[in-house]
């Protein structure tokens, strides 16, 4: 591939414009975009072939230029970082939900550690979904992972936990983007990974725990990573041996590292790996005790090894030191049941049975075992339902407070297509947490008899991203009440009047009805279930004003087969707590099998439906770079031209669940053709998009970049308010 970049600069690595040479360096890349004026909405480009790509290449994919996530690998490199180089895809853009009952006060919590195959694999790429006519290296991005992109790896049972870790062997581990965008949308707090192993790792702790100035340094860089990236904290797993000047330091290194990171980053957490002890050898307690306390006294938990006995737990919850911080001890269960331990792989439920006899916090170490021990990947689903089930006894399950407009289509962020508003949009297998949405509770239970019922994520139809949910199940005969199935669990404080809308698609022989849980604003009864008051919304009629209303806003509102049903509730001065469907069987009293497509549920204030929408601003482009790359199918032999460009605009992230951005050609070689139509390019979550191998046409050439906000109130937001850029480009001389 040969790259095309302006005018061969190679310290340029903005989308420099005819007019402006003032040869800017690296630094200032996102200065050109902001230099791009207002007040126009053409950028023009004389582009020079390269054999180099030039932007940094631990952030961008080497042959796509799209962005990946990584961590740092030395001390050198740690030291060095800065934000001006850092990766602005990385950036979380969901900030941490509040949650009911908060962390704080939660007794008995649930961190999980996900290690899996060595880290960054699918989830290093913001979205690793292609569009088939749009991009050529679809099939051959799958082999360069290492994993299989048709069945990736996710995880959706977040109501279940509290800390997510993620865990690497690098030096520095920084979340990617898409596992902290996902759990802080449930309330869920993301920690990174700080490790020093083996001989490598010794060297590094006697530079850094050497005095104060050297391990403050290291701690401020830490600090300032983790604000940057918008995730809360760090798991500090120090495997082995240290010095008497290193050790005596190490718990000053973390006493300094977890008051910074409460001061700078509310609500964050830093824990302890049972590692070393306070003489400075390495050598794993499976405890709490005096040998390691020092460490615990000086950060936010302990996290211990996985080759307990209940022996060690009778013996710490007796431990005086312990007293009134059992909480912070997370006791570690390895699923892949490695050496000599209790439960492990689906005897996991084992462990967290005597862990939590014991009211001791779990910490869960590599989970994505129902993912890696399995060669049928695409039974993923369902051993991954399977082992959180055997797991639900033992975990307690926490509310994300959240503001109206609340929407989920269900969707767990991966799919074998993306549906939009109940039709297919692109074919094609897919994988970008961001794009999750509020995860349902996922069971399996018996009826009386021989009843039964289920619900999962079903990736054979939507209505929004790759997944709907699905109830399914069977009514037996005697049964004559209707089949409550839960939903959600949430917390969502409620105005006057609120609009419900329910989309679904239903077997025959069934109906359905919603039934809502609320409770009075500033109780905090979530254990006392009988205190919820109970309400079953009534639906409107298709000729109710606000069903209008709506219908005109939003358009069709029942497209392929997808029931569409609205309800109204004067519900003020009290907050949601759980949705529920209630499926009663319309028939003659016999066993009767259902299935209940769930495609979105949504509740709004009535009052925003008369708000004015906001228009998208600033729309800039740069980091533009062009290559001769393959064409749009796998058969074609000429190679085409690719741009590849980072879009950056402005609009209020609170307003809105994703944006689509767009392409069209507008100037044709036969000016009697009009411009093309718009062509879809992909989806964002956040207001940064990098547009990798769009194919377009030999310069000369004329397109436009069009970007739509999807606002999170279901309503389109009109074309003249969406953003738009026009970019020119012509062929320079070769070099």
């Amino acid at each position: 591939k040969m790259a095309l970049i302006v005018d061969g600069n190679k310290a340029a690595l903005s989308g420099r414009r005819e007019d402006n040479d003032d040869g800017r360096t690296e630094g200032s890349r996102l200065e050109s975009c902001l230099d791009q004026p207002i007040d126009s909405s053409s950028i023009h480009e004389v582009v020079h072939y390269t054999p180099s790509l030039l932007l940094p290449a631990k952030h961008y994919d080497a042959d796509t230029t799209e962005p990946i996530s990584c961590g740092l690998q030395t001390l050198d490199e740690l030291l060095s970082w800065k934000r001006s180089e850092a990766n602005p895809f990385n950036v979380a853009v969901v900030p941490l939900a509040p949650r009911e009952p908060p962390l704080a006060t939660t007794l008995r919590r649930t961190l999980v550690s996900h290690d899996m195959m060595g880290g960054y694999l699918d989830d290093r790429y913001e979205s690793i979904c292609k569009n088939k006519k749009m991009f050529s290296t679809c099939v051959v991005r799958v082999t360069f992972l290492g994993t299989s992109a048709e069945t990736p790896y996710a995880f959706y049972h977040w109501q279940h936990i509290d800390v997510f870790n993620y865990f690497t062997h690098t030096l520095v581990t920084v979340p990617p983007v898409v596992w902290t965008n996902a759990a802080h949308r449930h309330g869920v707090v993301v920690i990174g990974t700080f490790i020093t192993e083996w001989t490598d790792g010794a060297k590094a702790c006697e530079a850094f725990l050497k005095n104060e100035e050297s391990y403050r340094a290291v701690a401020d860089k830490l600090v300032q990573i983790s604000r940057y990236y918008g995730f809360d904290g760090w798991l500090i797993n120090i495997e082995n041996t240290l010095s008497e000047v290193a050790v005596w330091n190490t718990p000053l290194f973390l006493r300094y590292l977890t008051d910074q990171m409460h001061e700078r980053v509310p609500g964050s957490l830093v824990l302890w790996y049972d590692s070393v002890t306070q003489n400075g050898q390495l050598n794993w307690q499976n405890e709490l005790n005096q040998t390691n306390k020092v460490f615990f006294d000086s950060c936010d938990g302990f996290f211990t090894n996985y080759n307990w006995t209940e022996q060690n737990l009778e013996w710490m919850k007796d431990y005086s030191e312990i007293q009134g911080r059992t909480a912070d001890v997370y006791i570690g269960v390895d699923v892949f049941g490695r050496g000599k331990v209790v439960g492990g792989m689906m005897e996991t439920n084992k462990a967290l049975e005597v862990i939590r006899r014991h009211s001791f916090s779990t910490a869960i170490f590599a989970p994505g075992w129902v993912y890696e021990s399995h060669d049928d990947k695409t039974e993923f689903r369902k051993n991954q339902d399977m082992f959180w089930a055997l797991l639900s006894d033992y975990l307690y399950v926490h509310r994300p407070a959240l503001p109206l407009p609340f929407t989920s289509s269900f969707c767990q962020g991966f799919g074998t297509a993306v549906y939009c508003r109940g039709k297919q949009e692109t074919e094609r297998s897919w994988f970008n947490l961001s794009a999750q949405e509020i995860q349902p509770t996922y069971y399996h239970r018996q009826l009386e008899g021989n009843g039964w019922l289920r619900s999962r994520g079903c990736p054979e139809d939507a209505w929004n991203g790759g997944c709907s949910l699905l109830l399914e199940g069977l009514i037996p005969a005697s049964r004559t009440s209707p089949v409550c199935a839960k939903i959600l669990s949430l917390h969502v404080p409620l105005p006057s009047k609120i609009l419900v809308s329910l989309i679904y698609k239903l077997s025959a022989g069934i109906t359905v009805s919603l039934e809502l849980k609320t409770i009075e604003h500033g109780s905090h009864t979530d254990a006392e279930n009988d205190k919820f008051a109970s309400v079953s919304p009534e639906v409107l009629d298709q000729g109710h004003p606000l069903v209008s209303q709506l219908s005109e806003l939003c358009g069709d509102s029942n497209p392929d087969g997808w029931t569409v049903r609205c309800s109204q509730l004067d519900l003020g001065g009290c907050a949601l707590k759980e949705v529920s469907v209630t499926i009663q069987r319309t028939g003659e009293p016999q066993d009767t099998m259902f299935s209940c497509r769930m495609g979105e549920i949504m509740l709004l204030d009535v009052a925003s439906l008369q708000a004015p929408p906001e228009s998208l601003q600033g729309l800039c482009v740069y980091d533009l770079v062009w290559l001769h790359g393959a064409g749009p199918s796998l058969e074609s032999t000429s190679p085409c031209l690719h741009l590849n460009a980072t879009l950056r605009w402005d609009y209020p992230t609170q307003l809105v669940h994703h944006f689509r951005v767009y392409w069209r050609q507008l100037r044709r070689p036969d000016p009697r053709i009009p411009p093309g139509p718009l062509a879809l390019v992909g989806r964002s979550y956040s207001n940064l998009f990098r547009v990798t191998e769009l194919i377009v046409p030999e310069p000369p050439g004329l397109m436009e970049l069009v970007v739509e906000p999807v606002v999170r109130n279901g309503i389109p937001v009109p074309e003249s308010h969406w953003g738009r850029r026009r970019l020119s480009y012509t062929a320079g001389s070769v070099h």
